[in-house]
């Protein structure tokens, strides 16, 4: 890691915006990817031309939603139907098809839809591909490759205990040789969540970099995005 930039705000003649894309470029050589964690694409049946409704729709990523749908809630009652033009495919998948349950908020639901309309925008501006990374799971298969407590892997966000969890997590990846950190730089990291999932983002991207993330599984669609997922056991000592 070369530098940590905080707190990147608006000034009177200069937006934030710029000033990320004056770091991204300042820091790009001999960078393989951008990578984000929030997507950088709104869903498919947003911006699609096609009238039809969703109900009788034969797009692949509306027939791959139903035929999911379908199978998680072949038993529940009353069920809770998808919504493709806040949804995703990737979303439905990692909530049942992953060793843990993991729930993301969809690509244009309230908490997510500022920040991809953001990603979009600067998107056309960096010059490097771009990557999708959920810190929550690449934090979980990082951390279960390491043999770490599941309890820190899923407390890293929390506000009591978070720091800690963070911290530990960090000393970690330290003393089993993954990564070199200063101390300021772990400090940092512990103390502040938002420094530390970009650090987990840059981790999924040298894994991706290193061919050591999830393909897409069979029969997903083509078009639909998909997130940089580490695999399972990771072997570092074959690095």
């Amino acid at each position: 890691m070369s530098k940590l930039v905080e707190k990147i705000k608006n000034e009177e003649r200069e937006s934030a915006d710029l000033k990320i894309c004056k770091l991204v470029e300042e820091f790009s050589e001999g960078a393989e990817s951008i990578a984000l964690d929030v997507p950088w694409n709104p869903p498919l049946s947003f911006s699609s031309s096609s009238t039809d409704s969703y109900e009788t729709s034969q797009e692949p990523h509306i027939l791959w939603m139903w035929k999911h749908y379908e199978k998680i809630n072949a038993k529940k009652k009353p069920k809770r139907v998808f919504t493709p033009y806040t949804q995703r495919c990737v979303e439905m998948y990692v909530s049942t098809e992953l060793e843990e349950p993991f729930l993301l908020n969809q690509a244009l639901g309230a908490n997510n839809a500022p920040l991809l309309a953001r990603a979009a925008y600067l998107q056309r501006r960096f010059h490097l591909p771009t990557i999708e990374v959920s810190p929550k799971i690449s934090l979980w298969r990082i951390g279960r490759s390491l043999n770490l407590m599941k309890s820190h892997l899923r407390s890293h966000r929390n506000s009591v205990g978070g720091s800690e969890a963070r911290k530990v997590v960090l000393q970690n990846l330290s003393e089993h040789n993954v990564v070199f950190l200063y101390s300021q730089d772990q400090k940092a990291m512990a103390e502040n969540n938002h420094s530390f999932e970009a650090f987990i983002c840059a981790m999924t991207g040298f894994l991706k970099y290193k061919n050591m993330t999830e393909p897409r599984p069979a029969g997903f669609p083509k078009k639909e995005d998909w997130i940089e997922i580490p695999v399972q056991g990771i072997r570092w000592k074959d690095f």
